[in-house]
């Protein structure tokens, strides 16, 4: 009973700690703050296709 409560917890926050990331990294990058709570909103709702999407577009 603990354990799937504990996956959760830990999935939800290492998504929250990924979208940050990625607004960081986006402002850090020079993007507009736009751009940046664009990216933070879309990995907040589709945290994996939009962390590879993020990875594929950014500028480097």
């Amino acid at each position: 009973m603990l354990f799937p409560i504990l996956f959760i917890l830990l999935a939800n926050v290492l998504n929250i700690l990924i979208s940050i990331w990625a607004y960081r990294d986006a402002r850090k990058r020079g993007n507009s703050k736009e751009y940046a709570i664009i990216v933070l909103i879309a990995l907040l709702f589709f945290p994996l296709i939009g962390l590879i999407v993020y990875l594929v577009i950014r500028k480097d």
